[in-house]
């Protein structure tokens, strides 16, 4: 396997984890929202944390609406995360695949090169 087969290969799974990571964050984000309009919707008094809605009356409901609420506040940032990690990656990778291409380029024009300029040949000590 030559380098930019190897390269190309690692910029596409780095393109692949990103997407997860960005799904991610979008699952993320429909947790989080459900456990909103959980709160919302399942109490009529409704108790406000900063931006966060939670009704104190029902164990059973807050324990839905703080599940719903942490487990999208963490697929969010897990999701955030991972898509700037492998975006990161990914980049790099590319920055490598061009490198590659570029060193596989060169020696290739060196090679060109040394093949067609042929050494002159000195007979009778005559150029």
């Amino acid at each position: 396997m030559s380098a930019q087969d190897y390269f190309h290969e690692k910029a596409e799974e780095s393109r692949h984890n990103e997407m997860v990571g960005y799904v991610m964050f979008l699952a993320g984000s429909v947790f989080f929202v459900g456990g909103i309009l959980s709160a919302l919707s399942m109490s009529g008094q409704v108790n406000w944390f900063l931006f966060i809605p939670y009704s104190a009356g029902s164990g059973q409901a807050l324990g839905l609406e703080v599940s719903f609420l942490a487990v999208g506040f963490f697929l969010i940032a897990m999701g955030i995360g991972c898509g700037l990690h492998f975006n990161n990656d990914r980049s790099m990778y590319m920055n490598e695949l061009f490198e590659a291409s570029n060193s596989d380029a060169l020696l290739r024009d060196f090679r060109e090169q040394k093949t067609t300029v042929k050494p002159t040949v000195k007979r009778n000590n005559r150029s």
